[in-house]
């Protein structure tokens, strides 16, 4: 049963996190950092200046009225603090989640070993204390100090400190089974664990940091915005610079009229330039990251955030990320003249002492299909046989029986060695079994043989389901196999994916994922083993199962907490809604300034220029309501946007022709319409009360 996942999820919006968040958008009103952001360091000058401009008409040099300029100030100052709100709120939703992070931490005391085995001496040792390379000692009962890797034990981890999940794993030595995190607790047995981090170089560590949004860097999309939306600024600042000496001169050659204002050309300026994009635009990428960690994925930067917005080709490897990764008894299958409960009986029996998943299966299997009850051993009195590599068999005797089961041609050597023979119909289901993937086992009773056991990888529930959403995500998925082609091609028509890798080998692995990059596809790996690592680093997304190995999880920028092989449905969708968001608030921003451009721009030079009246379809009171209207929406409008650009804009698996039209329509009409509509109601508000 899955509990809430960890970190946990921070709502929208809650009192606590907009008290700190307006804290912290007063002190980002430093021009330091708003020298960040050219866009809304433009709007700091012009806030500045139009400070000081409403200064002078209390000594009567002023342009415009005192009211006036103080109202277009308040507005512009507004509108960078909405802006730094709109920040700072989520950069507070990453500090809030790293919080319940900090949370989890506990003052381990280690049991450091002398030498890494378990008989060896240890002392008591802060875990701050651990370096790389330490061994030391957890035992049941015991809280894992330190990340690191099994060298000796086996034990069963709690982990859901850290992923969430209630339900115990098994972590080992060797194999992709042998990391462990610092802050899970050893539940049975005990384990010799080698330290792979320095404090605070720790698994937990790095999450805490990544999860707090203001250690976010730009992403190259959003670099390439950046410059587009700072050359935009730097256009309309030159346009606007020669509004001035251009009015002056009118105002000159017609002896008539009055040259505009430095407060109106300020507020022109201000709400030309792209603000509401620029406002939201850090907002937006620290939520997409957010949004990350509220799905139980830990990214290593933005950029991967980003990438896997366009991803279109998933590598996912086969065993434990497509199937269950161990062998499960699917099929008992009679030899003739032998029933089906009979052999289920025998191998239930032969099995009992088998404590692999692949012997508890079979148990397992004939206790559903046929009602037969696991036996006590104690009761039996039975001797039984282990597996080994030489006989490739394992088997029980008692009560003058002797049941053997394993491989075909070593069951054909036991049965022929008791004078019996091994049935054709045995071997047909056998070669059926090897043909369509399984691996079959055979039952004998000394001469006699009984049929056969058909062992699968099984294919993990609901994953052929989730493989066709990928697919209409337009996402094209290969599963990565060391199976022979025969044994590849059979899961692979089982779970539904679109191609397959055999017999995959580390370079080739590489291989297949340059080709499709060389092809000009963005290819996303899923892994969690060593042998993945390289591919994990080479592919533009790789996402490293949290299960799996130390060296995978180094070499993917993405982890998965939850080792859920399709999590990459919800980091694609997650990408392309932060693409999509920005995208959406872009076209937003633009559409905006054409209305606002019929707002400003008339009321600005209807001293000189009486006749673009008639450029003014609003009809607004005067042009000072006109200029003032138009900024207080300017500043407002960020604020209306600042839950959009936290949850992001809704994503849907259609194609991209279609979101392209509907976002138009939505956020380019839009951008287009609630402007006029905006700008002329808060223009009656303030003639209603007078202020304008």
């Amino acid at each position: 049963m899955r509990n809430a996942p960890k970190p946990e999820r921070t709502p929208l919006l809650n009192r606590p996190l907009a008290r700190r968040a307006a804290l912290e958008a007063l002190a980002k009103l430093d021009p330091r950092r708003q020298a960040r952001n050219p866009v809304m360091f433009l709007v700091w000058v012009g806030a500045a200046l139009t400070t000081v401009l409403a200064v002078q008409p209390a000594f009567g040099r002023g342009e415009e009225r005192f009211t006036f300029v103080l109202a277009i100030a308040g507005w512009l100052w507004a509108t960078l603090y909405f802006a730094n709100f709109a920040e700072a709120l989520a950069e507070g939703r990453g500090k809030a989640q790293a919080e319940s992070l900090r949370k989890t931490r506990r003052d381990v005391v280690a049991k450091k070993l002398a030498r890494p085995e378990r008989g060896a001496e240890h002392t008591l040792t802060p875990a701050t204390s651990l370096r790389k390379g330490d061994p030391v000692l957890v035992e049941a009962g015991d809280v894992v100090p330190c990340d690191g890797t099994v060298i000796d034990g086996i034990a069963s981890v709690d982990e859901s400190a850290i992923t969430g999940e209630s339900a115990p794993v098994i972590r080992e030595s060797g194999g992709d089974r042998s990391s462990v995190t610092g802050g899970t607790r050893v539940l049975s047995d005990w384990l010799v664990v080698r330290v792979v981090a320095n404090p605070g170089e720790a698994f937990l560590d790095r999450m805490i940091a990544l999860v707090e949004g203001a250690r976010r860097g730009r992403t190259p999309n959003e670099t390439a915005l950046f410059v587009l939306l700072a050359s935009l600024t730097i256009v309309f600042l030159l346009a606007t610079a020669t509004l001035r000496p251009f009015s002056a001169f009118a105002v000159e050659a017609s002896g008539a009229g009055r040259a505009v204002s430095l407060t109106v050309l300020v507020a022109l300026l201000v709400c030309l330039i792209p603000t509401t994009i620029g406002g939201l635009l850090s907002a937006i990428g620290i939520a997409g990251m957010d949004r990350m960690i509220q799905a139980n994925v830990i990214a290593n930067s933005g950029r991967a955030v980003e990438a896997a917005g366009d991803v279109d080709v998933l590598l996912l490897d086969k065993t434990g990320t497509i199937t269950l990764g161990n062998r499960q008894a699917a099929e008992f299958v009679p030899a003739h003249g032998v029933t089906a409960e009979a052999l289920a009986d025998a191998a239930q029996l032969a099995s009992l002492a088998d404590e692999t998943p692949e012997g508890r299966s079979i148990v397992v299997l004939a206790k559903e299909r046929h009602g037969l009850r696991e036996r006590a051993l104690n009761e039996l009195g039975a001797t039984f046989i282990p597996f080994s590599a030489q006989t490739r068999m394992s088997g029980v005797d008692f009560d003058g029986r002797e049941i053997r089961k394993g491989a075909a041609d070593a069951i054909a050597d036991y049965v022929s060695w008791h004078d019996g023979a091994f049935p054709a119909d045995v071997r047909a289901a056998v070669e059926r079994i090897a043909r369509g993937g399984g691996t079959p086992l055979v039952v004998a009773e000394r001469a006699r043989v009984l049929g056969v056991l058909h062992l699968k990888d099984v294919v993990k529930g609901g994953i052929r389901e989730r493989f066709v959403e990928l697919r209409r995500m337009g996402i094209k998925t290969v599963m990565i196999t060391g199976d022979n082609p025969l044994t590849a091609a059979a899961i692979a028509a089982e779970a539904g994916v679109d191609d397959f890798l055999a017999q995959a080998t580390p370079e080739r692995k590489l291989e297949l994922i340059r080709d499709y990059q060389s092809r000009g596809h963005l290819v996303a790996m899923a892994g969690d083993g060593t042998n993945d690592a390289p591919a994990l680093a080479q592919a533009d997304v790789g996402v490293a199962m949290n299960s799996g190995t130390q060296a995978a999880k180094e070499a993917g920028n993405l982890i998965d907490l939850d080792s859920n092989p399709t999590k990459l449905i919800e980091i694609v969708a997650v990408g392309k809604q932060m693409l999509m968001t920005r995208g959406a608030l872009t076209t937003f921003s633009i559409a905006n300034d054409v209305a606002k451009y019929f707002a400003i721009l008339p009321a600005a030079f209807a001293a000189t220029y009486p006749e673009l009246g008639g450029l003014d379809p609003m009809h607004l009171a005067s042009p000072t309501s006109a200029v003032l209207s138009a900024v207080i929406f300017n500043a407002l409008i960020i604020v209306v946007l600042i839950p959009l650009a936290l949850r992001g804009v809704r994503y849907r698996p259609i194609g991209a022709q279609a979101l392209l039209r509907r976002n138009l329509l939505v956020y380019g009409l839009g951008g287009l319409v609630a402007p006029f509509a905006g700008i002329k109601a808060i223009d009656v508000v303030l003639n209603g009360l007078g202020l304008a």
